[in-house]
């Protein structure tokens, strides 16, 4: 029972195709592409396989992105495509957003990655904070017994550093360092973006000390979370795959084997 995982961001399509739609289940062939290129997977990549049996995928894209992404997969397989949409509890988690289904998916799919890894460590219950670091920057708060209690968004460096250039004279999207003290422009826009971003994680870290009494546990994740680890006062355990985590456990959740 073959299960294919897409997720579909703001700059990038991630896919990976697994034995089984479970965690855990081993990882057959994965990849990678840029939006503009999602015409490309059923010329490449996606020929080398066998149709799956199911498809899930979560997208923060627009329904154009989506459809070329089907498109792509009905020139290949007769495998129907399933979407994510935000809800107001899957997987053992309860969201508690004003209006559950306007909660990006992709802030939902991968609190439920989070969240299930927490509790594979069969541990005492403990509240978890969430940040994914990419186009935009979304940081996360989930109670010890799984309900999500709200989030930031704030921009991306990039769109920090593209509005500075845009609305200030003479600056420039720079290829500088991060520095405590920066003494060049370059290097005091990459900074400053920087630490705006680990600024509003440690933030939520204390909104969850001060709720509950307890150390978060906290993840990063996202493109670019490697680039904040670094940067970052608390401790947070980087996890690339979070977004695909999640898809697998709603999968086994849906359709139990």
């Amino acid at each position: 029972m073959t299960f294919l995982a897409i997720d579909v961001g703001n700059t990038r399509l991630k896919w990976a195709l697994y034995e089984a739609g479970r965690p855990h289940a081993p990882m057959l062939a994965h990849g990678a592409e840029f939006l503009e290129n999602i015409d490309k997977l059923s010329d490449g990549p996606w020929q080398a396989f066998s149709a799956p049996q199911r498809m899930l995928g979560c997208s923060v894209a627009a329904d154009a992105v989506k459809r070329r992404v089907e498109e792509q997969m009905e020139e290949l397989w007769d495998v129907p495509a399933h979407w994510v949409v935000s809800s107001a509890a899957e997987a053992g988690l309860t969201n508690g957003y004003d209006h559950p289904t306007r909660l990006g998916a992709d802030r939902w799919v991968a609190m439920i990655g989070a969240w299930h890894r927490l509790q594979a460590r069969k541990e005492p219950p403990r509240p978890m904070v969430l940040a994914m670091i990419g186009t935009a920057v979304t940081v996360e708060a989930v109670d010890p017994q799984g309900r999500f209690l709200g989030g930031f968004i704030l921009p991306g460096h990039g769109i920090m550093l593209r509005a500075l250039e845009s609305g200030t004279a003479g600056l420039h999207v720079p290829t500088g360092d991060v520095r405590e003290f920066p003494t060049n422009t370059s290097d005091a826009l990459t900074s400053g973006g920087t630490f705006a971003i680990a600024g509003a994680i440690e933030r939520m870290v204390q909104h969850m000390r001060s709720r509950s009494g307890q150390d978060p546990v906290c993840f990063l994740t996202g493109g670019a979370g490697w680039k904040m680890a670094p940067h970052l006062a608390e401790r947070f355990e980087l996890v690339e795959s979070l977004i695909l985590d999640g898809l697998l456990e709603i999968a086994q959740h849906r359709w139990p084997t």
